[in-house]
């Protein structure tokens, strides 16, 4: 059984803005798209009779049946399907996206303190989810997907834009490596893979030296690492960044111009708290294009 896109909605603008992605997404990867509302009545929809309890269940109803119109409308070779769920959303969400290929959700727009607000929901779900979760921006369009124009204008019929990946080789791989090479190619778009490292305390005159030597390993180890992906993607345009300086402020620059964004959050085996590791978060809170979050052991 194919395993389906499955999008989180609650009527607003950014889980709306998911929506479309996600069935973008579903185009491009031969796979249907489900729709969920998570719905907090508590009780079954028959042991409701009460109005101020069937109100949120009706609109909840209305969102998905919206979605569904308007997505059939734009898309219509996309499998749609819709469920509501009555449980609170981040376990519904956690739960639906177990069964997925992966789970788009919204993000919500600039913060105050410079940067986008990922929201409960959305932290706990990708701290918690088995399955690659993307984040996407309220005003993200098909047009942000595609390089601009010659002219330098907002496109739909240019190449896509490049997908990039952060790595570190200390950790596994495979997982983040896979969704990386799938999407991009996917969108027939450039992959770059970035991996950074940093000088630990030395004398001042052997840092030059312990620079050139970092650099010289660093390129070393993700070219082996990437070896076995590369034979297996020859068509591909692979670019290997490896930088000097903090992960997050690395991926922060190569993804400014970027389609999609996939970084790696090693699973733990307690399911309490909302941990998705330093640089998940901070990429979630501030790259403007969708991010996918990606689980690995």
């Amino acid at each position: 059984m194919l395993r389906p896109v499955v999008v989180g909605l609650d009527g607003s603008r950014e889980s709306l803005a998911a929506a479309d992605w996600a069935v973008r997404e579903a185009l491009r990867r031969g796979l249907p798209l489900r729709l969920v509302h998570a719905w907090e009545g508590g009780m079954s929809p028959d042991e409701s009779e009460l109005p101020e309890l069937e109100a949120p269940r009706f609109w909840g109803r209305r969102i998905l049946r919206g979605a569904m119109d308007q997505l059939n409308e734009r898309y219509p070779q996309v499998y749609l399907s819709a469920e509501q769920i009555s449980r609170p959303a981040a376990d519904a969400l956690v739960e639906a996206g177990d069964e997925a290929e992966l789970l788009v959700l919204g993000s919500r727009a600039f913060s105050g303190f410079g940067g986008f607000m990922a929201g409960s929901v959305a932290l706990a779900t990708v701290a918690h989810a088995a399955r690659p979760v993307v984040l996407v921006r309220a005003d993200q369009t098909l047009e942000d997907e595609h390089e601009p124009d010659a002219e330098g204008r907002p496109s739909a019929h240019t190449p896509y834009r490049p997908v990039v990946v952060g790595v570190d080789p200390a950790q596994s791989c495979e997982e983040l490596l896979a969704f990386a090479f799938e999407s991009a190619t996917l969108r027939a778009a450039p992959l770059r893979v970035v991996h950074t490292w940093q000088v630990p305390y030395v004398p001042r005159a052997l840092e030059a030296k312990a620079h050139n030597d970092l650099q010289t390993r660093a390129e070393r180890v993700l070219a082996s690492v990437l070896g076995p992906w590369r034979e297996k993607y020859p068509a591909m345009e692979v670019t290997e960044l490896v930088e000097e300086g903090r992960p997050a402020q690395q991926l922060l620059h190569a993804a400014q111009d970027a389609g999609l964004l996939a970084v790696g959050r090693r699973i733990r085996p307690a399911r309490i708290g909302m941990h998705t590791g330093p640089v998940a978060h901070a990429v979630m809170h501030h790259v403007r294009c969708p991010v996918a979050i990606v689980p690995h052991e």
